[in-house]
Formats: C-alpha cells, structure tokens, sequence
C-alpha cells in the first residue's frame, strides 16, 4: 500500500464561519490554520480566502498574498495550493436568462488566475467542470481552462484537476491529451457536491478506473461522508482530503475545533487500515513538484 498524501482544504467558500467558530476567516487566521494542520500531517494545504469583515470569499490577490507569506515565512515545509475556483458562479437573470444576474461572479479566466501569477504556488486547483452546483451554475468554459492551464503552467504551478462526475475526467484527459497538463497529471475527486458523483465506493472506483495511466488521485467526500471517504481512497490506492471546507464536524454532532484536529482523524484512519502518511519530500517526488 503506498503511503497516502494528505491535503488540508482551510477554509472553502461555504458560509461556513456562522455554523463553526473553528473555521478561519482572516489571512492570519488561514495562514495558522494551514500551518497547525501541516503539523498533524497534512502534506498539502488548499486555500481559498474571505472578507475580513464580511466572512464572505474573496478573490482579493493581497488576501492570497499575506496568507502564502505568512505560510512561508513561518518555514513549515507544506506544499501551498491556491484555489482559481471563485470567479465561475452564474445565475441567470430573472428577467433576461441570457444576462448573469447581480450575484454572478462570472470573469475571465485571466482575472481568476491572477494571484496564482503572482505568488506561483506549487500547486492550483482548476475545476474542470461545468455543472448545477445547488441553485447556480459552475461555468468552466473549456477554452477558459486552457487559459488558466496554460498560465498556471507559466507561474509554475501544477494544476490540480477537481473533477466532480464522469464527464469532467474526459474532459481533463483531453486537456491531458492536448498538452496542456504536464505529467503526472494529479486528480482530486470531490464527491456528495449537489448533483455530482455521489459520495460512495461505487462512485470513487468508476472515476479511478477512468483515469490515464500514470495519473495521481485523490479524493474527498463532504460532511458526514468526509472520514468514510478517507478509508476509502486509502483501500483504492488514492490519496485524501479533509478540511473545514468539505466538513466543519469531527463526530455526528461534535464540531470540529481545528483543521488539525480533522488531519489527524484522517491520519489514524489511514494507520488502522496498515498504510502511513506521506512526507511532504514524498508527495513532491509523487506529484513531480520541483519544490
């Protein structure tokens, strides 16, 4: 069994901070959060970042810059991982379907890519889907993500390949195919999202078999799915993600009081089914990161 990488989602775009005091909202408070949880084990921390006022996500390039200085300048060894997600919500408007409507944040894929230019971190998440996400849209143009891949690419940093059904792992081999994502490709399932690929084995083994040869996985389930899915990445052969992102509770009905707290839940699961975690060194050498 190889050793499992480990990667930490901080703090996601969910109202999440309403529902857990844990979650953390300001760059200081991400940073520490990210820096504790590669402490317990996590090889990898992904970052989204909020409002210091409003709690609500950002895509403000100085949030993004304080948390990766923080987060270096502490010299933990952890591999950063921004997200490009924000920047894809589309809702219609009411009167005019054709128009986004107010609370869209539809941009150009250069706009969404801009702090991933600037602090070139070792890895960014690129969302190759286009899906019903609860009651909007998740709008990933095809030519927009080979925009983003292509300059991702050019700041340094590997994308990560979050794909949420079937469909969007063809589309990712074609980009593959295309040569726009450098070997090994690194793919992240994210499992139980609204009408996506349901949080079950049946689901994570379908997706790992459709993958290209070579490519690395990993996966993750949301809420109470979160800690069945680490043990089942783990039994499959894949990596894990936990976070307060995915899953603010540690137990039916305990929240979760870190981010640590959940890295660590995760890594007994991962020694009670006889593997072991992975080093970041390991995770570089797995992923092909230069470091």
């Amino acid at each position: 069994m190889p050793s499992t990488i480990l990667s930490c989602a901080v703090t996601g775009s969910a109202p999440t901070p309403e529902k857990c005091p844990a979650v953390p909202v300001t760059p200081k408070e991400i940073a520490e959060s990210a820096i504790d949880a590669a402490k317990a084990g996590a090889a990898i921390v992904h970052i989204h970042v909020r409002d210091p006022e409003t709690k609500t996500p950002s895509m403000d390039p100085a949030l993004y810059r304080e948390v990766t200085e923080r987060i270096r300048d502490n010299g933990i060894d952890v591999i950063i991982n921004l997200t490009t997600g924000p920047g894809a919500r589309f809702i219609p408007h009411a009167d005019d379907p054709s128009r986004a409507s107010d609370d869209s944040t539809v941009c150009t894929p250069e706009r969404r890519v801009v702090h991933i230019e600037e602090m070139s971190p070792e890895i960014c998440s690129l969302d190759v889907a286009t899906m019903n996400f609860n009651q909007h849209v998740f709008l990933n143009h095809p030519d927009h993500l080979a925009v983003m891949a292509d300059r991702a690419r050019a700041a340094g940093s590997k994308p990560e390949l979050e794909v949420f059904d079937t469909g969007h792992i063809v589309l990712a081999k074609k980009m593959i195919a295309d040569g726009l994502i450098d070997a090994p490709p690194y793919f992240q399932f994210c499992l139980g999202i609204s009408y996506a690929a349901e949080a079950n084995v049946e689901s994570m083994k379908l997706m790992r078999d459709m993958l290209p040869e070579g490519a690395v996985w990993s996966a993750f389930g949301i809420s109470r799915f979160q800690f069945p899915m680490v043990a089942a990445a783990v039994l499959l052969g894949g990596n894990a993600r936990v976070g307060l992102e995915d899953n603010i509770y540690i137990e039916k009905g305990v929240l979760a009081p870190s981010n640590a707290a959940l890295i660590e839940k995760a890594g007994k699961i991962v020694h009670m089914l006889g593997g072991s975690v992975a080093s970041v060194t390991e995770a570089r050498e797995r992923l092909g990161l230069s470091g």
